[in-house]
């Protein structure tokens, strides 16, 4: 799940709108070898030289259609987000069905290898000093954070106060969980089954947080 940016971005941060359906394939090619690229290599290694010539133009080429390698990065990651929102449908679920989401997510990142190896390479590359996507993850985190207490919150029936603030620390932990499996899975995925362990935290929060709604019956 990817929360959605509010306001228009200048148009010397927005990539070109190319006219003809002949550029705009272009356009997409050059945004898919970058995903590629940058998800292999990272974005500090990753070279426009190398994105040029893999979609058969010349770096000059390239800066046509995104003014910058910053650009061409955030226009790879606001991609990435399209996608989930496709997915996601036109209304955002709300409480358990939020988090039965999530792990419906960890089933699908299963088959999509390429965006999760690119989330999981730029993430953590993003903290270090001056790195172009450290807004955008940074962004990222904050609304899914709450996106997934408010699920939490909901689903469980907890008021405000220090019961409302166990909400926010699962949702770290469930998102700490999700993240920290998807590199499990890129390195040995015949041993992660990412859907089930996401499954399994989320279900055992949900019992921690609220017994007489998701505990043990009795018996």
């Amino acid at each position: 799940m990817s929360n959605q940016s509010v306001g228009r971005t200048p148009r010397a941060s927005r990539p070109r709108t190319p006219r003809s359906p002949e550029a705009q394939q272009r356009q997409r090619d050059i945004l898919r070898i970058a995903m590629e690229t940058f998800a292999a290599r990272g974005y500090n290694n990753a070279s426009l030289a190398e994105i040029a010539d893999r979609a058969g133009l010349t770096q000059a080429g390239v800066l046509h259609y995104f003014r910058s390698k910053a650009l061409l990065l955030t226009s790879v990651l606001e991609l990435r987000d399209r996608t989930d929102i496709e997915q996601l449908g036109p209304d955002r679920p709300q409480g358990l069905e939020f988090l039965r989401h999530l792990v419906n997510t960890a089933h699908r990142n299963a088959e999509r290898e390429g965006i999760v190896r690119l989330y999981a390479v730029l993430s953590a590359e993003s903290v270090t000093d001056d790195h172009p996507a450290q807004d955008y993850f940074r962004d990222r985190y904050t609304g899914l954070r709450t996106f997934v207490a408010d699920a939490l919150r909901e689903a469980c029936g907890l008021p405000g106060g220090e019961s409302g603030r166990r909400a926010e620390h699962a949702a770290n932990a469930i998102i700490a969980v999700m993240d920290g499996l998807q590199v499990q899975w890129l390195l040995d995925p015949g041993s992660v089954d990412m859907a089930a362990s996401t499954d399994l935290v989320v279900t055992s929060l949900l019992a921690g947080l609220a017994p007489e709604r998701f505990g043990p019956a009795d018996g």
